[in-house]
């Protein structure tokens, strides 16, 4: 009894302290502010922000899948389906892929993705999906289909200021580019970092033009930097007016009113490389980069990119191009018997032909082969996860691969010779998906 009083005698202490400091302090400043490390992006490397943006999405896509059962249960429908399923025949694909998407409600996108190809008996637990956005990257991005132009010496593609006919097939490819981030997939793309600011958000500036054309920022900025000043107008002979060939005929556009009559000087030329850049960037393809950023946010909201920087969206995007080859062998796995590991012949064979037989675009092939993407995600190769399953005693079989799981199906093959001739002829004619 006695130390219960002693606790109400405290309580009311407590509580008549907190009333006290109330009258002359907001309720809520004495109470320690959470601390959450993904406010603190610069903390996180590429790779936890990768994995912390995957689980987000799990968490989104198991939220739709209930919110999408729900519905069906509650309207009494005969199917339901958990899934987003995109049944797509290889001739028709781009075709059928914008209409299936165009019609798609927001709560679909949001589920997880699931491809079938038709005649096809493969399941996609990841490898159909990631061979579906190979060959509609493959296509979408094509410079004969014009809805891209090469940039930066032909190493990558940017918007084309020129189309402005294809609204709906750019906002696909904003809703590819969101549903491969929101599902895990690499595309094979080659994108300016300016896109991926623009992404973001982000304000673009001077130095973004040369992401886009090198030589013509470094001209800008021998242009900012010349002296003297008043040699300017003289030296460059340059107006506020930008021309371009379009379809055979010459095109202009004045960066500002009568440019075509106002000459660059010393005193204006920062105006003029501002304005530049703001044409460049963002006013000549304004149309199409919205249509394209209204099919990327259908999937993706803004506010789940907050932690990550240009360059790391990219990555979690495209991959890196650097391959290390000896990072994979000393990250793969081996199942099978229990001689089946590193050093069995066959295993030594096989990393034998891959290091020294392999040109880098065979490389390339095999990753494809094995995990539907030629580039490694972020962190580099040894984070694939690659497995080498043992099929059996040596025959003439190929190997193959389980994409969805990166596993190698290897034949015990008896010699070196084998192993490189029946790999080879494995990586460069694999296409579909097939049980026979």
């Amino acid at each position: 009894q006695w130390r219960q009083h002693r606790q109400q005698q405290q309580q009311q202490q407590n509580q008549n302290k907190e009333q006290t400091s109330s009258a002359s302090t907001p309720k809520n400043s004495l109470k320690p502010s959470p601390f959450f490390l993904c406010n603190y992006p610069y903390l996180l490397s590429a790779n936890a922000k990768r994995r912390i943006l995957l689980a987000e999405a799990m968490l989104i896509q198991q939220s739709a899948q209930n919110q999408s059962i729900t519905h069906g249960i509650l309207s009494g429908a005969s199917v339901i389906f958990p899934w987003f399923i995109l049944p797509i025949e290889r001739e028709h694909l781009l075709q059928q892929t914008l209409l299936h998407i165009a019609n798609a409600s927001p709560l679909d996108l949001k589920k997880p993705l699931k491809v079938v190809f038709l005649g096809e008996e493969g399941i996609d637990e990841g490898g159909v999906r990631k061979e579906f956005f190979q060959l509609l990257t493959g296509q979408l991005f094509n410079l004969e289909f014009g809805m891209f132009v090469p940039v930066a010496e032909g190493r990558s593609i940017w918007l084309n200021k020129e189309n402005s006919w294809s609204k709906d097939e750019y906002q696909l490819v904003g809703s590819l580019l969101g549903l491969a981030l929101f599902n895990g997939v690499l595309l094979d793309v080659h994108l300016p970092k300016v896109l991926y600011k623009k992404l973001l958000q982000l304000p673009v500036n001077i130095e973004d033009i040369s992401s886009l054309d090198g030589p013509l920022y470094k001209g800008l900025q021998q242009l900012l930097t010349y002296s003297p000043p008043e040699a300017v107008e003289d030296v460059f002979c340059r107006t506020f007016n930008v021309e371009w060939d379009e379809f055979g005929a010459k095109q202009s556009y004045d960066l500002i009113p009568n440019g075509s009559s106002i000459a660059v000087t010393g005193d204006n030329r920062q105006l003029y490389v501002e304005k530049m850049a703001q044409w460049m960037l963002k006013d000549s393809v304004q149309e199409q980069f919205q249509a394209l950023y209204e099919g990327f946010t259908r999937v993706v909201h803004p506010n789940q990119l907050l932690l990550l920087t240009p360059e790391e969206l990219e990555l979690l995007m495209v991959g890196t191009p650097h391959l290390d080859f000896k990072e994979l062998q000393s990250s793969t796995e081996y199942i099978g018997e229990d001689t089946w590991n590193r050093d069995h012949p066959t295993i030594q064979w096989f990393w034998e032909v891959i290091h020294q037989d392999l040109s880098l675009e065979e490389k390339q092939k095999f990753l494809l082969f094995v995990t539907g993407s030629h580039k490694a995600p972020i962190g580099g190769l040894k984070y694939i996860g690659l497995k080498i399953q043992r099929m059996g005693p040596d025959s003439n079989s190929l190997p193959t691969a389980h994409t969805c799981f990166n596993i190698l199906l290897l034949p015990e093959y008896s010699s070196r010779e084998k192993v490189a001739e029946r790999l080879k002829k494995a990586i460069h004619e694999c296409e579909g998906f097939g049980l026979k």
